[in-house]
């Protein structure tokens, strides 16, 4: 057997830490007449966290077939990892971990099976092979289970087995679409810390596309917030949510037959489905409108993505 210490030792070259991971300009992907990525510029620096948020159909699953190259882009420039996306698709995939919305795992194989059976698209030694999954199974939880059935799994269990799955070529970057999707809190929040590990004990590079506003602000250093294949805002989540609303909100639920009371000209007001809102720089600014609510709902809290998201994209629309 390998020695663990060598086992693990294989990476690819390693690559200037001043380079991005991914950088595309002006990129654009058209299907027939639609275009689902417009023009999108960003750059993702190695070992952040990076997010795609985004509306249903806003592009998010193109921009990441095409940064894993499993779809050619239509124009603009792609670099991956410092290889062109157009020239050196090969290449850049044999880098990445990719960690699909499904669990598209092989029920007729058992876990440990699973793992060695995806380190065959990397075309890793019989030994290396068995050495990284066992090592990626206990990283995730997983150890104690490597023989167990697909089926016999919950369903935490399956997608931190699709996590382990993605690391075993220990990937330069690691592209997560909707990773915790489904899951009970508990779970996600052990998924995040295992994420969080691998940033920094390895420097991995993460791409995640998520719904769920809390991961994003949790997990995340930078994101870009697209709309119908189109850059809306881009930059730190704290940052972004400051720079575009007043710290404090007074959110009052079960409100929307409520009338709106009058405000001070220094508050910002918006009305949601099912609820009023209230921004402030000061929570004191809040208070007397408390009295509006008596019987719904109400409390004052920090302003948070979801808020800035909501402003940027809007609700989601019925069609």
């Amino acid at each position: 057997m390998i020695a663990a210490a060598q086992s693990l030792a294989a990476h690819a070259a390693p690559q200037d830490d001043a380079e991005p991971v991914v950088a595309a300009r002006a990129l654009v992907k058209t299907y027939g007449p639609r275009r689902a990525v417009d023009g999108l510029s960003f750059a993702i620096a190695r070992g952040t966290a990076f997010g795609l948020l985004g509306p249903n159909g806003a592009g998010k699953t193109t921009i990441m077939r095409l940064i894993a190259c499993r779809t050619p882009l239509t124009a603009g420039e792609l670099a991956v990892l410092g290889l062109d996306a157009r020239r050196d698709a090969r290449r850049i995939r044999a880098q990445l971990g990719v960690v699909p919305q499904e669990n598209n795992l092989d029920p007729d194989l058992c876990v440990l099976q699973n793992m060695l059976a995806y380190a065959r698209y990397f075309h890793l030694p019989r030994e290396l092979a068995r050495a990284r999954a066992l090592h990626w199974l206990r990283f995730v939880g997983l150890h104690d289970r490597h023989e167990a059935r697909i089926e016999t799994l919950s369903g935490g269990m399956r997608r931190r087995l699709v996590i382990a799955r993605a690391l075993i070529n220990e990937p330069q970057l690691l592209i997560l679409d909707e990773p915790t999707t489904g899951l009970d809190p508990h779970v996600r929040q052990q998924i995040w810390q295992q994420l969080e590990a691998l940033r920094q004990t390895r420097r991995l590079t993460l791409l995640i596309s998520t719904h769920y506003m809390d991961e994003a602000e949790r997990l995340c250093d930078q994101l870009v917030i697209i709309n119908r294949g189109r850059l809306v805002a881009s930059g730190n989540p704290r940052q972004l949510i400051a720079a575009h609303l007043p710290p404090y909100v007074l959110e009052a639920r079960a409100a929307e037959l409520d009338p709106l009371p009058a405000v001070p000209h220094d508050l910002r007001r918006e009305t949601r489905p099912g609820a009023h809102l209230y921004f402030a720089h000061d929570p004191a600014r809040l208070l007397p409108l408390m009295r509006h609510y008596t019987e719904r709902r109400a409390l004052i809290r920090a302003t948070n993505l979801e808020d800035l998201f909501l402003q940027l994209v809007g609700p989601p629309s019925d069609s």
